[in-house]
């Protein structure tokens, strides 16, 4: 509808340009941010968990077990988590845009102003943007998706966006955690299947570190290499941690 409306009023040579013109930014930011967030925590936590009951000797299949309810209980509390963030976010829209719609209608001289100090922000002069001021006050919609953007700084949230957080976190959780716990399904003996553990999630984390970077805009390689770290400091010191819980 929007696009509909911006071909309306832009004149044919500019919208022929637009049509032609396309943008090559990264769009799927928050989606992006839930799988790092699910994957991040789902190879570090059940393989910091893995890697210390291991160090206490404990069977392959209780290693199994534990990771297995660590990462359903993981999935559920990141997703849950995921859901309110994105539910408070957009409470937050729609408190901020009933007061700014309250503002517009009681105080709209005010408001008006406040577009006036927006635009000469930018270095527009008031004879510049005295007819757009003027032309916002009579689109009651547009002045106020005008101030929540540039006043506020806010973007109207998906209405879908908290459902599909929790379910994007709550999967990348899942399929990172049972990363580390694959090779205790094979190897009987905890005290081998650890070893075997590191080597696969240290690969998966350099990978999922490497990726991250690329689609974050960091240096790729940089981003692998400290994604790998802290998933190997996190186990070595649970691991150590079971060690000396267990000679004392």
């Amino acid at each position: 509808m929007a696009e509909a409306d911006r071909g309306d009023s832009v004149e044919p040579e500019k919208q022929r340009l637009l049509n032609n013109h396309q943008e090559a930014h990264f769009t799927a930011g928050e989606v992006v941010r839930d799988i790092i967030i699910g994957v991040s925590d789902g190879l570090t936590v059940p393989f910091a968990l893995a890697a210390g009951l291991s160090g206490a000797n404990a069977p392959s299949s209780i290693v199994l077990t534990a990771g297995i309810a660590e990462v359903a209980a993981g999935a559920i509390s990141m997703g849950l988590g995921g859901y309110l963030a994105a539910k408070s976010e957009a409470d937050h829209y729609m408190r901020e845009l009933k007061r700014e719609q309250d503002e517009i209608n009681t105080v709209p001289d005010t408001e008006a102003a406040e577009v006036a100090e927006i635009l000469a922000e930018y270095g527009i002069e008031p004879h510049e943007y005295a007819p757009v001021v003027n032309a916002l006050r009579k689109r009651p919609q547009a002045w106020l998706d005008f101030m929540m953007k540039f006043e506020l700084g806010l973007e109207k949230p998906d209405p879908r966006r908290a459902l599909h957080s929790a379910m994007t976190i709550a999967i990348a959780y899942i399929l990172g955690g049972l990363v580390p716990l694959v090779p205790y399904m094979f190897i009987p003996r905890a005290t081998e299947a650890v070893m075997a553990s590191v080597v696969v999630t240290l690969i998966a984390l350099f990978i999922f570190g490497y990726a991250k970077g690329y689609f974050t805009g960091n240096k790729p390689f940089k981003s692998a290499l400290q994604t790998a770290l802290i998933g190997a400091v996190a186990s070595a010191a649970a691991f150590g941690m079971a060690k000396a819980v267990q000679s004392t």
